[in-house]
Formats: C-alpha cells, sequence, structure tokens
C-alpha cells in the first residue's frame, strides 16, 4: 500500500501517514505522501438471500478468537489451514445494493473442531454447510462462529459453504473492503479487511488459492486476480471466473466490476500483462500503460523473475486515500495518471513501489502485520532506487532526509519492526512513515553494513528461499546474517527495535531531529 497525495504545483515537503492529508512530494529526500480523507451461477446465488445475520440453533457461548497478532489480536482463527476459496459474487448493476455470495472454503484441520470460527463482520448470512450437511452459526464480534452437525476431527478435510449477501455499503468505521467506484465496485482488503468482504481466515499467515466468480449485467467488465478460465453469457448478464496460480493472502484480494476496457500487453518472458481502465479513458492512460513491461524488467534485473502468472494496473474512478499491491493487478486511483502536478518521475516511482510488492508482501507475505516493514520498505526502496535510476533523485538525498525525520517517526508510530498499534477506527494508520521511509532506512544501513554486493545477493535469496510463502523478520536477520557473513543481530536490534536511530554506517555526520509532538499519537 502507499497512501496517495494531494497534489501541489511548489514543491512539497515530507508527508506524514494514514489518517492526515498531506501534500506529494516532488523533491529528493521526500517521504512517502499522505492520504486523504477516505462461476457463480443464478440460481445458486439467488438461495444466498438472508437479511441478517441470526444465529441457527449454535449453542452458546460464542467467542471471537484470533491467532494473537500483535496488532489485530482478533484477526485469523487457530485450529485449521484454509488450502482454497471458491468466491461467487452477482451484482445488480448498483454498487449500493448488497451482492448475493457464495463463498466456499477448503481447510485441513490442526485439531478437532467443535466450533469452527471465521472473520466476517459486515454482511448477512442465510445458510452455512460444513461438508455437506447443515451447520449452526452464530456471531461474536467480528467473527462468524460455525457448529458442524459433527465436530471435524484433526487432520480432516473440511469445506465450509455460506451463503450470504457482500454489503458494499460503509458502516460505523469500517475501513476498507469494497470501495465504490464511479461506475461500479473494486476491492481494498489492506490490512484486515477481507472479512468485511467475504468470510475467511483474515490473516496474511494463512494464505490460500482463489477461485473467483463475477456475474454482472450487461455493459459491465468483471476482472479479478489471476487468469481467466471462462466466459459464461446468458440473457442480460456475463459470469467471469478467474483462478490464481499461486496462493494469496485474503487482504490481496481483489475484484473489479465496472464499465471497464481490458487492456492487453506482454512482458518479459512472454508474461501476459492486462490493465484495466475506464473505457472512456483507456487512450488517455496508454502512455503510462505502456511502461509497465520495462518496469518488470527493470525489477527481474534487480531481484529476480517475477513470481506470478500475470500482472496489471487497475485504474479506479474513485479516491480511496492510497495506492494498493493486490496480487497480480495492483489498485491506483485514476487521478494519479491524470493530475498534472504529479511529475512523471514521481508517478513512473508509485508506478514500481506497487510492482515491487509483487515480490515483497505478495510473493514473501508476512507472517505477522508487524513484519509490516518487510513489505514497505522494500517497496519504498525500488521506488525510491528506480527514481534515483531513472529521474535523477539520489537515494542518499532521500535517506538522509529520512535520517532526520527517524526518531520523529519512532517516537509517533514506534520502531519498524515494533510499530504501534491503529488508531481507533482507523486501521490502516499503522501504514505510518516509520514502515516506509523509515523502513528504507534500515535497509539502507544494512547495505553500508555489509556493502553493496552482499545486500543485492540478500534480496535475490530472500524473495527466492520464500517465493508463495510466509516470512518473518527473525528470518530475514538470519539470512542476511548468513550472507552478510557476520552475526547481525545486534544491528538488527538497534536498527528495528530501538527508540532512538542508530548512527548511520558510513555517514557518522548525520544527525536526527529531536522528536516533535505527534498529535493523537499512541
Amino acid at each position: 500500500m502507499l497512501l496517495t497525495p494531494r497534489p501541489r504545483t511548489d514543491h512539497p515537503s515530507t508527508s506524514g501517514t494514514s489518517g492526515a492529508t498531506t501534500p506529494a512530494p516532488t523533491a529528493p529526500g521526500a517521504t512517502p505522501p499522505g492520504p486523504r480523507s477516505r462461476r457463480v451461477r443464478a440460481a445458486l446465488l439467488a438461495s444466498a438471500v438472508s437479511v441478517c445475520l441470526v444465529a441457527a440453533s449454535a449453542p452458546s457461548p460464542a467467542t471471537p478468537l484470533g491467532i494473537g497478532d500483535r496488532l489485530f489480536p482478533h484477526l485469523g482463527n487457530p485450529g485449521y489451514d484454509v488450502t482454497s476459496y471458491d468466491l461467487s459474487f452477482n451484482y445488480t448493476g448498483k454498487n449500493t445494493e448488497p451482492l448475493a455470495a457464495v463463498t466456499t472454503i477448503e481447510a485441513v484441520t490442526s485439531r478437532r473442531l467443535e466450533r469452527v470460527n471465521l472473520d466476517y463482520a459486515h454482511g448477512t448470512v442465510g445458510s452455512v454447510e460444513v461438508n455437506g450437511s447443515p451447520a449452526a452459526f452464530t456471531n461474536a464480534g467480528e467473527d462468524l462462529v460455525v457448529t458442524p452437525a459433527r465436530p471435524v476431527p484433526a487432520g480432516g478435510w473440511m469445506r465450509i459453504t455460506v451463503r450470504h449477501h457482500s454489503d458494499p455499503a460503509v458502516r460505523g468505521n469500517q475501513d476498507g473492503g469494497w470501495v465504490r467506484t464511479k461506475d461500479g465496485l473494486a476491492m481494498a482488503n489492506q490490512a484486515d479487511a477481507g472479512h468485511l468482504v467475504f468470510p475467511c481466515n483474515d490473516h496474511p499467515s494463512d494464505k490460500a488459492m482463489f477461485t473467483i466468480h463475477v456475474t454482472a449485467p450487461e455493459g459491465y467488465t468483471a476482472v479479478a486476480n489471476g487468469l481467466p478460465t471462462g466466459v459464461v453469457r446468458a440473457p442480460g448478464a456475463t459470469t467471469w471466473t478467474y483462478r490464481t496460480q499461486h496462493p494469496m493472502a485474503t487482504e490481496l484480494t481483489q475484484v473489479s466490476i465496472g464499465r471497464s476496457t481490458v487492456l492487453h500487453r506482454t512482458g518479459p518472458h512472454g508474461l501476459p500483462v492486462r490493465d484495466v481502465v475506464p473505457t472512456k479513458d483507456r487512450e488517455r492512460l496508454e502512455p503510462w500503460l505502456r511502461k509497465t513491461p520495462d518496469q518488470i524488467a527493470w525489477m527481474e534485473r534487480k531481484v529476480g523473475r517475477y513470481p506470478f502468472e500475470t500482472y496489471g494496473l487497475l485504474m479506479a474512478q474513485a479516491q480511496t486515500g492510497f495506492e494498493l499491491e493486490t496480487q497480480t493487478l495492483s489498485l491506483f486511483e485514476r487521478e494519479l495518471f491524470t493530475q498534472p502536478a504529479y511529475p512523471k518521475w514521481y508517478v513512473e516511482s508509485i508506478m514500481v513501489h506497487e510492482l515491487s510488492h509483487q515480490w515483497f508482501g505478495d510473493s514473501v507475505t508476512p507472517r505477522d502485520w508487524s513484519d509490516l516493514w518487510l513489505n514497505e520498505g522494500h517497496a519504498t526502496w525500488y521506488e525510491a532506487l528506480y527514481a534515483q535510476e531513472k529521474g535523477k533523485k539520489p537515494m542518499e538525498t532521500r535517506m538522509k532526509a529520512a535520517y532526520r525525520a527517524s526518531d520523529t517517526w519512532r517516537a509517533a508510530g514506534g520502531p519498524p519492526a515494533a510499530p504501534k498499534g491503529p488508531r481507533p477506527g482507523q486501521k490502516i494508520s499503522i501504514f505510518r512513515p516509520n514502515v516506509y521511509d523509515g523502513a528504507a532506512l534500515a535497509l539502507y544501513a544494512l547495505r553500508q553494513e555489509i556493502g553493496q554486493p552482499a545486500f543485492e545477493r540478500l534480496e535475490r535469496a530472500w524473495v527466492a528461499v520464500h517465493r508463495d510463502g510466509t516470512a518473518s523478520t527473525a528470518d530475514f536477520e538470519r539470512l542476511a546474517s548468513s550472507i552478510g557473513n557476520r552475526d547481525l543481530s545486534g544491528f538488527f536490534q538497534a536498527w528495528l527495535y530501538g527508540k532512538r536511530t542508530p548512527p548511520m554506517p558510513g555517514h557518522p555526520d548525520w544527525r536526527s531531529d529531536a522528536p516533535k509532538a505527534h498529535k493523537g499519537a499512541r
């Protein structure tokens, strides 16, 4: 995720994070920008109607569970590992109306389960089946608690089918999920909003394969993660099916429904590249979109082969406040490419930021949300490196500016690998400068410490060793120590967990300003 700036015509300064509006960086040394305010079959889906999330003879009490994530303690659920999701959505043509939906989850249990908790907090449920038999269900907090007719044994295979409505309406402190665009819908499920769209095990540590079906009226186009596997046309409606070829975290799910055109081109090694744009804007956006194959080739030279089956940009006519690395189809605000105040080098570097996430965050996914710095720090690193090589914006200038602000960032948001929790009602407020330029600064220090050749070997090894998996900060430290041929535990303790910024190797003259008061800091 990269927070979207507000355009200016002068030279904006460094930025903040979620929850505040800040200007776009147009000068070297600028930090990440801040945000603005914020096959499905017809017969099957028709049975998915319900008017409320109701208990169906479920025993009491049901309680919300979690896997103990430090930042989101009730996110994810113990006792099973999801292997695949099959999602079906039926769009009516009005983005204010709930979509009839069916979610089928296949999983393997790690212990005997008398109840199964799913994350699901924003929608209505009509029925639940476990292994083909009706199951009781109720809600507890942000969990859908399911009681199978018979307990599922440890090491058992489990299929859960939930017929429900998926509601795009925003309620209360909802943060993410469906995004209403000018002509339809898209998804933004980071950090913990996948369960606002469909029942799931909504934690990045439990990746799974996805099949997604979308039915929409004539005149609409639906695109989702992965590659298309079928299109079924019926009078007045069309159903599209997409399937991933690599496991994916729930927060990276993407479905676009709109009056869109899908543009096709070829990337390195014959990679299919597809972009989804408002039909009326296809010619206007083409100069930007045709840059993607060369950007993929640039990233491959840095870290190795692109890790997925396809890539492309989804241009949304919406003001989300951020860009988002949804797997194989990154979400961008259309305005980023149509607003003349954004410098060309800056827009291109933002494109590379989200592209680099396909390696760092999507293919190699954080095991815990405290490992977020591994995503955003690396994406910021390659964003800055691209700006240096293509836009003549020196990396060192940006890093020196980040060093100067680093103590303030740490005081406000915590150190990179131990970020403070989200502000109430603003779950994406974990995306603060400390996990963007603050984390990139730690990577810069690491390169200074072990040397550029070792650092570049580390980057390639990291995405190769952990491809299609999850990894932690401890995993990165171990690999860095191995490749650097020294114990780097003290280095990482200081740079990733210290309250104050350590001296920069090779730059003893760099200074960090004293922490400034931060309104609303926790």
